[in-house]
């Protein structure tokens, strides 16, 4: 029974959908509504590009270099949340065809995206300062201190807004970082505006540009790092395969998991697969409920996919003589293989 393509049929679809993801929609929330995420992201919009086009202006008649890299970074901060809005919309489609979780890694493309606008804007930004840090031209202090201060007034409005969108979605903590980091550049160019406008030292106005930029690498490095570790199907952080493996084998009437994968279809959705075996004696749809139980309460993962099956007296006896791939169920297993009281090889 446990060997047969109907069997395995019906454990994989009972532990796909009958529990792992009936469970998951009932006991976990995916964030704020989106119609209350695309409002509060459109007003942070609104207030961004009203002053993005005053602040160009501003800092184009005052030649601060700090002013147009906050209006640069300004720009991108429109971009981002205009990215934003987009991918909602298109995560928000059901999956349908060849998109089996329908286009939910959109979001994650976008906060791609404004990562790697945050260095490549950061990059011509520090070119144009270690120019400048050279060569420095003359800078309106009392212009750039106006237009810095009204800024943090406006990214403060905007940050907030973020805020009370649904920031444990990637995308939408991009485009909050995009406009945290500018709250910060137009302190430091407040700053640089009140040296200058009081010593003349129009280079302090480069070295605030190296300053932001620097924020902008950093912020830009953490959203590629996140991302590319959802599209390389990394584990989500702080969630360790080996240990929940050995969690899994420890369960009663299990003795073997492999093909174990974790990883996170977009922001807070981790996933979970595995293959099971368990002793010819065990109920094999109770032992999926309770480890699909012990998923969802130990760990927070509720999309899960279980193959469950009763493993053969050949498996049973050679992973309780030497546990490895060779004991697996599955001619080529993906991964270690956990074994009830072992670790995993």
């Amino acid at each position: 029974m446990a060997t047969s393509h109907e069997h395995d049929h019906g454990h994989q679809h009972g532990g796909g959908h009958g529990g792992g993801h009936g469970d998951g929609h009932g006991g976990h929330s995916h964030g704020v509504s989106a119609d209350a995420d695309r409002r509060w992201l459109g007003i942070a919009l609104a207030l961004i590009t009203v002053f993005l086009v005053v602040e160009t202006a501003v800092g184009l008649i005052s030649g601060s270099l700090a002013l147009l890299s906050d209006a640069a970074h300004m720009l991108t901060d429109a971009v981002s949340i205009v990215l934003a809005l987009v991918a909602m919309r298109l995560a928000a489609r059901p999956a349908k065809g060849g998109f089996t979780y329908g286009l939910k890694r959109a979001e994650i493309l976008s906060a791609q995206v404004n990562g790697l606008t945050l260095i490549l804007l950061g990059a011509w930004l520090a070119y144009e300062a270690v120019r400048r840090l050279v060569s420095p031209p003359e800078v309106e202090g009392g212009l750039v201190v106006v237009t810095a201060l009204a800024g943090i007034v406006v990214n403060v409005a905007a940050a907030w807004c973020i805020s009370r969108a649904n920031r444990s979605s990637l995308n939408v903590e991009g485009a909050y970082q995009h406009i945290l980091n500018d709250l910060y550049g137009f302190i430091a160019t407040a700053v640089s505006g009140v040296i200058v406008l009081t010593t003349g030292w129009a280079r302090a106005d480069s070295i605030v540009t190296l300053i932001v930029v620097g924020l902008m690498f950093k912020a830009g490095w953490g959203l590629l790092r996140e991302s590319g570790r959802i599209f390389l199907e990394a584990a989500p952080p702080g969630v360790e395969p080996d240990r929940i493996g050995d969690a899994l084998a420890s369960h009663r009437g299990v003795s073997e998991v492999h093909d174990l994968h974790v990883w996170t279809i977009t922001s807070g959705q981790p996933a979970l697969s595995a293959h099971v075996l368990v002793t010819p004696e065990q109920d094999c749809h109770a032992v999926r409920r309770d480890l699909e139980h012990e998923l969802a309460h130990d760990y927070g993962i509720t999309h899960t996919t279980l193959q469950v099956d009763h493993a053969a007296e050949r498996v049973l006896s050679l992973s309780a003589a030497a546990p490895g791939p060779a004991a697996g169920h599955c001619a080529d297993p993906h991964g270690p293989v956990h074994h009830d009281g072992t670790h995993p090889h």
